[in-house]
């Protein structure tokens, strides 16, 4: 039950179908219209004490709730450069404070205190140091400790008051341009930003998209923000189990659903099969890669 009032809330911040849907966004359209100006005045504040430091940071964030493809942009970005560190938040992890989850490449940690995002990253990206913190300011300082050069900031657009080298943001159509609560947006492209270079599928970059390993019989499992993004992808008549974003799986309802619908294997993300990959079911693994354009900068 909650993950489907989870899942209709989702639908309704970016894309209301019916007007019972277009009715509930109108009646939350004041709040969402103070939120704005509370949070505009509270972002402009951290940016005029904004600091910077001796080191190379990259950005890379969006402007709505949920995913736009940060992490396997990040990835993408990462070859380009040496001695590098990734720090974000760690969503969904049960840790708190500052936690190194890889020193260049060697992990340190497991996927319940560092979160799926930061375990994705630890796991793809070679010789990278991987740092969660709700403080990115702690979070940097440890990774110029460890001696990255240049670091990399998950969901950075909020962190006002770290000034960045540049700073990519993802552009994300939605349907519903609203601030929250009535929409997705947690923030809306402030004058005042720097260094903001905006970027586009389809355009700046470019995904592939493969199933590595189906099987005959696929039950769909994942916990990622705006599932049906997958649908263009994954064959049309396979059983899906959606949870919410950042969802920590066990074994046993994994169990229950692999039974109920005699599955061969289990067809997931790789954010998702983090937390699922000492599970003893088969795995099919959704595999994303991203593509810079050639003109990307």
């Amino acid at each position: 039950m909650k993950k489907s009032i989870f899942l209709y809330f989702e639908q309704i911040l970016f894309k209301p179908k019916n007007l019972i849907d277009k009715i509930f966004v109108y009646l939350l359209s004041p709040f969402s219209f103070l939120y704005c100006i509370l949070t505009f005045l509270n972002s402009y504040k951290k940016h005029l004490f904004r600091y910077k430091y001796p080191l190379k940071i990259i950005g890379v964030g969006n402007l709505i709730l949920g995913g736009s493809g940060k992490t396997p942009l990040i990835i993408a970005l990462a070859k380009r450069e040496k001695n590098i560190a990734v720090v974000l938040r760690g969503y969904g992890r049960v840790s708190k404070g500052v936690l190194v989850i890889s020193d260049r490449g060697k992990i340190l940690t497991s996927v319940l205190d560092s979160g799926d995002e930061a375990m994705l990253y630890a796991k793809k990206i070679q010789n990278c140091s991987v740092i969660v913190s709700e403080n990115r300011y702690f979070g940097i300082l440890k990774a110029q400790e460890l001696g990255a050069e240049t670091i990399f900031l998950d969901d950075s657009y909020r962190q006002h008051q770290i000034e960045k080298f540049k700073e990519y943001i993802i552009i994300s159509k939605t349907e519903n341009n609203f601030c929250i609560p009535a929409g997705g947006y947690r923030e809306k492209l402030w004058f005042f930003k720097k260094n903001i270079l905006l970027i586009e599928e389809g355009k700046d970059f470019f995904r592939k998209i493969y199933i590595d390993s189906p099987t005959e019989n696929m039950v769909l499992i994942t916990a990622i923000s705006k599932s049906y993004r997958l649908n263009r992808y994954i064959p049309k008549d396979i059983p899906k189990y959606i949870f919410p974003d950042h969802y920590s799986f066990t074994e046993t309802e994994i169990e229950r659903i692999y039974k109920k619908e005699k599955a061969t294997s289990i067809l997931t993300t790789e954010k998702d099969f983090v937390k699922m990959d000492s599970f003893q079911f088969n795995f099919s693994i959704i595999k994303l890669e991203i593509k810079l354009s050639s003109n990307f900068n």
